[in-house]
């Protein structure tokens, strides 16, 4: 049985910022080796995990799609032996400085993020934050000693370890989206022990953060009849109280809007309802903010459900989540797509 702390520990120790995807990739597939029939690597990078369902040729196919990539940021220009840095992804520059971080050059070195004393800054900076642009690397080397081992493009991830909370809570950087990557191997754990009709294709997408890369491509490739996305999305907490924010630890996000089929989202509030998992309507009357965004629009168009973990100060270092959450939308996940029969696609119409 998966060992949910130590799995997301693990996953928390790689960087795999989007577009460099392949520390993170290599964790998954050691965990979703002996749960998938096949293990597959598109060509932009994503990891594609088959399992077979038991129903008789031709099976339909449901897809689950949980980006595993992160953000972070990329080296821009050396100087004196400090590097400038930007984004790859989206940064909040105010809690940058001070931040412990990975230079992926020649070799991994730590690094922190630094910032210039408030004199040598330009009057028009005054006594707000930083700006990113001000804000520098540096990992302790000679200038010549940085010039041997950085180079201009080299990726930086942040560095610090996860904190374990009271309550069942953990507190990392990355946790988006690497709870839904955790989510789905217990998906995939709890369906070595249930009869499935469908084809099972997990995919551990690459490029969410920036271009969407792999849920553009791995349906295109796949094919599916469905889609099940699976995100983080926010949790209540300081400033973030309205609509637009789910309890934290209290149950599944199941996402509700345009990118959203109807009958999917009916099919998995039912689901857990019958099963006493608590789960909130998540209102996203624009684009969702996930993968779902382009799974939806592949080909001739895939149905598809949106999941969220509730996770309090996303993109930053000390993102939040419950394990409890991390559980339900696990188990959820299996239950829905155990139900699914030879008729099930029938009931999925846009005007049922």
């Amino acid at each position: 049985m998966t060992d949910l702390l130590s799995q997301l520990k693990e996953m928390l120790s790689a960087s795999g910022l989007s577009g460099f995807e392949s520390p993170i990739r290599e964790i998954v597939r050691t965990a979703w080796e002996p749960l998938t029939d096949e293990l597959l690597v598109s060509k932009i990078g994503s990891l594609h995990g088959f399992k077979q369902g038991s129903g008789p040729d031709p099976r339909h196919r449901v897809l689950i799609s949980a980006h595993m990539d992160a953000i972070g940021m990329m080296v821009t220009e050396i100087r004196d032996g400090l590097m400038h840095v930007t984004e790859i992804g989206g940064l909040d520059h105010r809690i940058l400085p001070g931040q412990p971080v990975t230079v992926h050059g020649r070799e991994d070195l730590p690094g922190v993020v630094v910032q210039p004393p408030a004199h040598l800054l330009p009057d028009s900076v005054g006594d707000g934050p930083v700006e990113m642009k001000y804000l520098m690397v540096d990992v302790g080397l000679l200038p010549r000693e940085v010039q041997k081992k950085v180079r201009v493009g080299d990726p930086v991830s942040y560095a610090q370890a996860p904190l374990e909370l009271t309550g069942e809570a953990l507190a990392g950087h990355t946790l988006d989206n690497r709870v839904s990557v955790a989510a789905t191997t217990l998906c995939l754990e709890a369906l070595q022990s249930r009869h499935h009709t469908w084809d099972v294709w997990a995919v551990a997408s690459a490029q969410e953060e920036e271009t969407l890369g792999g849920a553009f491509t791995s349906p295109f490739d796949i094919r599916p009849d469905i889609a099940i996305v699976i995100d983080v999305c926010f949790a209540k907490g300081p400033g973030s109280n309205d609509w637009r924010s789910l309890p934290f630890g209290k149950g599944v996000g199941i996402g509700y809007g345009p990118n959203i089929h109807p009958a999917l989202y009916d099919a998995f509030e039912k689901k857990a309802k019958d099963l006493e998992i608590p789960y909130h309507k998540d209102l996203m009357p624009k684009m969702s903010g996930t993968d779902a965004m382009a799974v939806q629009i592949v080909a001739e168009g895939i149905p598809c459900a949106v999941l969220g973990i509730p996770l309090r100060y996303m993109h930053t270092p000390v993102e939040t989540v419950s394990l409890k959450d991390i559980r339900r939308a696990g188990r959820l996940m299996a239950e829905f797509i155990t139900d699914l029969d030879k008729d099930s696609l029938n009931q999925i119409q846009w005007d049922a």
